[in-house]
């Protein structure tokens, strides 16, 4: 029986174990995975392993002994509790097996989770598992997760209550992360956010993935918003800290392509900066949204046709002190800004 992601989705929070097998399989191995995970924890939960009523398998491992897989499901432990089996990395070359195995299935038999990969719809696999009476399959596609997948990620990590800012946040990391990066965030938020009442986009920029050197953000910040006077202080502070030139150079340089990408996308600033991959959010955001507002389009490809003049005198020069060097070319840069501000 085909489940649609629906269906599959409140399978695995609540499994219906009277059916003898599942197949989950897709193209993205780390989605096929996490659910994986997610259903083994459902029905046999945590502990099932060390109490010898789960067990595992490959395929590979399957194919040089092909009586393993009903030995399996037939094992009975010493502790109470539903049993499960799993076999990954499934191929089509295992169909007559597998089709043995859900022939022959009883009531007292384990529960049998299949994994594979992208499978064709007449490969043998899929050919078996769709129409099965007794067992079901499940396409899992790339598509980024939901609004329902995201709610439901968020419970498992168990978070605190979100802000709408906050829960907005999340769901466009959700478009741009990986699954997993996308999972572990949401577990380091969950430890970060203990003890809070609500969980604020402050909360979600300070773990959320970050595309700048957290030592480059004051000076990028003051290059960006114009304000020329900070920058001498900040520059002696960051060569104190042992930050490069160069470091500092690639951090402005980033920004400033991101603030262009953004312009040039049109539109009110913030939804050109949620945009953005990865996307600019919090605090970050109302920065950058501001900074936009201060550029025009042609001030800021003036501003990077000039820092990739910098890169190319810093790496040139001889004579002069690098970090005098990139100091007087980052006021020129953030003065850009300034007279336009004043003219304003």
């Amino acid at each position: 029986m085909k489940l649609s992601k629906q269906d599959a989705q409140r399978f695995i929070q609540q499994p219906n174990i009277q059916f003898a097998a599942i197949l989950l399989y897709g193209p993205d191995a780390m989605r096929v995975a996490l659910q994986r995970q997610a259903l083994v924890k459902a029905v046999v939960g945590p502990n099932a392993e060390e109490e010898m009523r789960f067990s595992r398998m490959t395929g590979a491992e399957l194919r040089s002994d092909p009586a393993r897989l009903q030995d399996a499901l037939r094992a009975r432990g010493f502790f109470p509790g539903p049993r499960a089996v799993l076999l990954e990395e499934a191929t089509d070359g295992l169909g007559p097996v597998l089709k043995e195995a859900l022939e022959a299935a009883s009531p007292d038999d384990a529960f049998l989770i299949v994994t594979a990969g992208q499978l064709t719809p007449r490969g043998a696999l899929r050919k078996l598992f769709e129409p099965a009476k007794n067992a079901y399959a499940y396409a899992i596609y790339d598509d980024p997760p939901d609004r329902r997948d995201i709610e439901r990620m968020i419970a498992r990590a168990g978070l605190p209550p979100l802000s709408r800012e906050a829960f907005g946040d999340i769901e466009t990391l959700a478009q741009s992360l990986d699954p997993g990066d996308f999972e572990q965030f949401l577990n380091k938020l969950s430890l970060y956010a203990q003890g809070v009442p609500e969980v604020s986009e402050e909360d979600v920029a300070a773990v959320a993935p970050v595309s700048t050197e957290a030592d480059s953000d004051e000076v990028v910040s003051a290059v960006a918003s114009g304000q020329t006077g900070r920058l001498p202080v900040l520059m002696s502070k960051m060569t104190a800290q042992g930050v490069t030139p160069i470091s500092l150079l690639l951090a402005v340089t980033r920004h400033f392509r991101q603030l262009h990408q953004a312009a040039s996308a049109g539109g009110p600033p913030d939804d050109a900066l949620g945009r953005l991959r990865p996307p600019v959010m919090g605090p970050r955001r109302r920065m950058m949204s501001e900074q936009l507002r201060r550029w025009s389009l042609p001030q800021l490809e003036a501003a990077l046709e000039t820092l990739i003049d910098i890169d190319l005198g810093l790496r040139s020069a001889r004579n002069l002190p690098d970090t005098a060097f990139l100091e007087r070319a980052l006021v020129r840069i953030a003065m850009m800004t300034a007279r336009r501000s004043a003219g304003r």
